[in-house]
């Protein structure tokens, strides 16, 4: 089971150090992807819905041609959580 209690600044520091090119920004974990065309990048986006539903946790995606940014934030503990970090890594393993 995921916890779902806010992670404090220390702890989201400590996490962000086992992620790869994630950075916190405004009480999220952000990464930007960029891909060799749309097609790729949507692609991307796709791959990501499966992990979201497994985990019932679902990210803000934005996507400009070949770029796509993903944010990771609980809304429902109004910061971050391990679910967050959960979302990030197999984000991470889909974007290899």
């Amino acid at each position: 089971m995921i916890r779902l209690t806010k992670l404090t600044p220390t702890q989201i520091r400590q996490r962000l150090k086992k992620l790869r090119k994630w950075r916190l920004s405004k009480g999220k974990i952000v990464k930007k992807f960029e891909f060799e065309d749309f097609n790729q990048a949507i692609d991307f986006i796709v791959k990501i819905a499966p992990f979201a539903n497994e985990l019932d946790h679902h990210p803000d995606i934005y996507n400009s041609y070949n770029k796509v940014v993903i944010e990771l934030t609980t809304h429902d503990e109004k910061g971050i959580t391990e679910k967050d970090f959960a979302l990030a890594e197999k984000i991470d393993s889909i974007a290899q």
